[in-house]
């Protein structure tokens, strides 16, 4: 048995126009999300959406457990991404590529300079990911990611590049690591390949492929969020497409098409 969690699609003016039609038509609204609203709302532990970007988003950081609730937060973020396209050029920021001071980046982050403090990494498709809570981060633009995360509405602005929102100095250089940071779940995901790319603390993901690896399979437990990333997906006989995600129980309902290929979360 499975059910569909509604979609929630979001412009944002760093969107684009020329989303894939598998994931609906949306005319000439620039969209830059696209999430799954899960029935338990804030109380769901994970989070999954895809974002389309034109344009570089805010430089950000996000806390972990301890100091997210230490600011009334449930919980931490931490979260990682799959790119799906990347575009010549596309770009991803993770972490700092100089050993600095929370106060020279407080200058940096007033003057604009923080932007060339950030280590941005070339970003094709199938680069994975994993973004760690204290981690100095910013998607580039032109790609198509799909992002997993644990599920709390906390991201501490630190430049936005003159759009008029509210930046949080304070409270993100407080919990931010001021220097490099490289985690050794960084990979690149052959998109034929059944692999665990992540397997706690917070949460757990496996990306699908057929013919699907029946021992991932048995390492999922506990509700599930099937998400998948081309057509041929099913669950339970019923197809599942591309820019949908559904929660199950057994995952031996899954099944994926020859050239087909789709991600399984679950809470840790």
């Amino acid at each position: 048995m499975l059910a569909r969690l509604k979609t929630i699609v979001v412009e944002k003016p760093w969107g684009r126009t020329d989303i894939p039609l598998d994931f609906g038509d949306f005319g000439d609204r620039r969209i830059g999300e696209i999430w799954f609203a899960h029935p338990d709302g804030d109380a769901a532990p994970i989070m999954v959406k895809f974002l389309f970007t034109s344009e570089r988003l805010s430089i950000q950081v996000h806390p972990d457990d301890v100091d997210a609730q230490a600011a009334g937060f449930a919980r931490g973020k931490e979260e990682c991404w799959l790119i799906l396209d990347g575009q010549p050029g596309a770009e991803l920021g993770v972490g700092l590529n100089v050993v600095t001071t929370r106060e020279a980046l407080h200058d940096a982050a007033l003057d604009g300079t923080i932007v060339d403090m950030i280590d941005w990494r070339s970003s094709k498709n199938g680069d994975f990911v994993y973004n760690r809570a204290a981690t100095i981060h910013a998607i580039g633009g032109g790609l198509t990611v799909v992002e997993v995360q644990q599920n709390v509405d906390c991201t501490y602005r630190l430049y936005d590049y003159g759009r008029p929102r509210e930046l949080h100095l304070d409270e993100g250089l407080k919990v931010a690591n001021p220097g490099p940071v490289h985690d050794p779940r960084d990979t690149f995901v052959n998109p034929d390949a059944n692999r665990l790319l992540v397997s706690g603390p917070h949460f757990y993901l496996a990306h699908l492929a057929a013919p699907i690896d029946q021992t991932l399979l048995e390492r999922a437990t506990g509700e599930l969020t099937f998400v998948p990333l081309a057509a041929g997906c099913r669950v339970g006989g019923e197809s599942v497409r591309l820019g949908e995600a559904v929660l199950l129980t057994d995952p031996l309902t899954i099944a994926i098409d020859l050239g087909a290929r789709a991600l399984l979360t679950w809470p840790a």
